[in-house]
């Protein structure tokens, strides 16, 4: 008699952090994160309420993102040769204090736009290098690759459970105390982080001397990616729909305001709704088993980003705003985080910090010009045709990439073989 077979489980959703490193990493970011994003709705709010401009809007948005757009293809050289963990414990030191600088200028109620687009840019400078440090530094906390996927839609979990927490604080922050009390609860908040960093326990690898130039190790990261069809295809993707459909959020004080007629409140809200449905689509992430299969999910995603943008422009309803952005939210975020799974399991490893620096060139980077450019055209034309121009741009570029996915398998399948992934 055969015995009987034991039913398989289906993998935890949280089975990366059963690696200590990543657990202390995870629970230290969640805390700063939902900081973070205290702070952006209160930067957004105070720039709205001192100016009433969209188009100040949209060059703050410019300055706190175009460091990234400048330095992070170089950075990711730097971060090849230096050692991850230590970059990660600078920048976050250094982030605290712009917080830190922010706060005292509000409660000083000295500060004025020019202060903030200087620290906006200060924090750009910091970002070009924390970013790519800590997608990088990733594969260090959780050695195991078939946990990789896992810890990447963790990563966005806690990203997007801060979204929803941070905005629905800081609209609250913002109508009781002001904005100075939102910069220093997240100039407070980066000590969880700090002291998880410290916390941790690292088999620091030898990382062999470089005799060779930056500017050569850059080309070489660069000839990388041009051979690499996967990569190269989805980073233009990711590129196309961060700068011209994601400026959305650099508009929604101007939405929260002049289409829905509401305060900080408002904003709280719509950020809150959005950042609803990118956490269950992170959380959709972390249930999957595998990276193989994500190539469609991101063309589809893609596709639901578009749509969503169009319905939320044409949408002058707070109820119906509130319903179709978790769409939006849930659309981007699996997009991005497929793409990013992908990319961290087809780069080899010594190119890891320059491929994932060009990953957050093509995220973070181009969002500064679409920023700006929102933010002009906005100001002629409106916000709502120009959210909706972005989404339809979102639409095209997914069916796009949709074509590509053919080719696209057939060279990352054996890829994912050589790993044991399938």
């Amino acid at each position: 008699m055969t015995a009987p077979q034991p039913i398989p489980r289906r993998p935890s959703i949280g089975r990366a952090l059963s690696s200590r490193n990543y657990r202390l990493f995870f629970s230290g970011q969640t805390v700063s994160l939902v900081g973070t994003w205290i702070t952006r709705i209160a930067t957004s709010w105070l720039v709205y309420r001192l100016t009433g401009s969209a188009f100040l809007l949209g060059l703050v948005g410019f300055c706190g993102q175009i460091p990234t757009l400048i330095l992070t293809p170089f950075s990711g050289v730097l971060i090849d040769r230096w050692n991850r963990h230590t970059v990660l414990v600078v920048t976050q030191v250094l982030s605290m204090l712009q917080s830190l600088a922010l706060a005292i200028l509000a409660f000083a109620g000295i500060i004025t736009v020019t202060e903030i687009l200087i620290l906006q840019l200060v924090q750009g400078c910091i970002n070009a290098f924390d970013t790519p440090a800590r997608q990088a530094f990733v594969v260090e906390m959780v050695e195991d690759r078939n946990l990789l996927s896992n810890a990447i839609a963790l990563n966005s979990t806690m990203v997007n459970a801060s979204r929803i927490i941070g905005p629905s604080l800081g609209g609250i922050l913002i109508a009781l105390a002001g904005e100075g009390w939102c910069f220093m609860l997240d100039a407070i908040s980066y000590i969880a982080v700090i002291a998880s960093l410290f916390a941790m326990r690292l088999s620091i690898a030898e990382r062999e001397p470089r005799t060779t130039h930056v500017l050569e190790e850059f080309r070489t990261g660069l000839r990388y990616i041009k051979g690499s069809l996967p990569i190269r295809t989805a980073l233009i993707l990711l590129a196309i729909v961060s700068m011209m459909s994601m400026p959305y959020t650099v508009l929604m004080p101007a939405i929260a305001t002049q289409t829905l007629h509401g305060g900080a409140h408002t904003l709280g809200f719509l950020m809150t709704a959005s950042g609803v449905g990118a956490l269950v689509g992170a959380l959709y992430l972390a249930s999957r088993v595998s990276v193989v299969g994500l190539e469609n999910v991101s063309a589809a995603a893609t596709v639901c980003f578009g749509l969503g943008l169009i319905g939320f422009a044409l949408s002058h309803q707070l109820w119906l705003s509130l319903a179709i952005l978790p769409i939006v939210g849930a659309g981007f975020m699996v997009q991005m985080a497929s793409i990013n799974t992908i990319i961290q399991t087809l780069v080899e490893e010594r190119l890891r910090g320059r491929v994932m620096a060009f990953y957050v060139m093509a995220f973070l980077g181009t969002a500064p010009i679409g920023s700006l450019v929102a933010g002009i055209v906005a100001a002629r034309i409106g916000s709502e045709y120009t959210i909706l121009f972005g989404g339809s741009v979102s639409i095209v570029t997914g069916l796009w990439f949709a074509t590509r996915l053919p080719k696209l398998r057939a060279v990352m399948h054996p890829i994912y073989a050589q790993h044991g992934i399938g």
